[in-house]
């Protein structure tokens, strides 16, 4: 597994980088082709130490963030989180992963118990007009409406645009291409 270790306002020490390429190569068990781990490490505040994982092949691509008191702990909670998005979607990414790597026991925790049918479901349909506005006009809206996001169709490019509230207080905009 080829992993890249990038950081932000975080100097990562080397005891940390070889801790990260010892745990995370054990998820080769699981792909077919060869996988690649973008591990993102930044700082924002004294004690928040943000930790983000993005693991897979062109095939398949599983992803989680935590924010913590340090990074060591961030490894024990984020790894065990993927490792449980794998197993739920198992049955999503078919024969792109390999089968006999769940008859094997679990690498960071037990998955006794856990139910894989049991995956969140529509409780609600929410129907609304969609407004031809600009990016900064529907900030202002979502703002107005105290949502953390608004689905718009961008007047510039008249395409369906989402503009979300991050964590850091900044502002994101998703932008399909299509």
């Amino acid at each position: 597994m080829r992993i890249e270790i990038v950081s932000k306002n975080y100097k990562p020490r080397e005891n940390m980088k070889e801790l990260l390429e010892k745990k995370i190569s054990k998820f080769d068990k699981y792909f077919r082709k060869e996988a690649v781990a973008k591990v993102r490490l930044s700082m924002s505040g004294p004690e928040k130490h943000t930790m983000e994982i993005t693991l897979g092949t062109e095939d398949v691509t599983v992803r989680s963030e935590v924010t913590g008191e340090n990074m060591f702990d961030n490894i024990d909670i984020i790894l065990p989180k993927i490792e449980r998005q794998i197993v739920k979607y198992r049955k999503k990414f078919d024969n792109k992963l390999r089968k006999e790597a769940f008859e094997a026991p679990s690498i960071y925790e037990s998955n006794e118990g856990y139910n894989e049918e049991a995956t969140g479901k529509v409780v609600r349909v929410k129907n609304f007009q969609i407004a031809l506005t600009t990016v900064e006009n529907a900030i202002q809206e979502m703002e107005l409406l105290e949502h953390n996001f608004f689905v718009f169709v961008n007047a510039e490019t008249k395409k369906v645009n989402v503009v979300y509230k991050r964590t850091d207080g900044d502002f994101g905009l998703i932008s399909p291409e299509y």
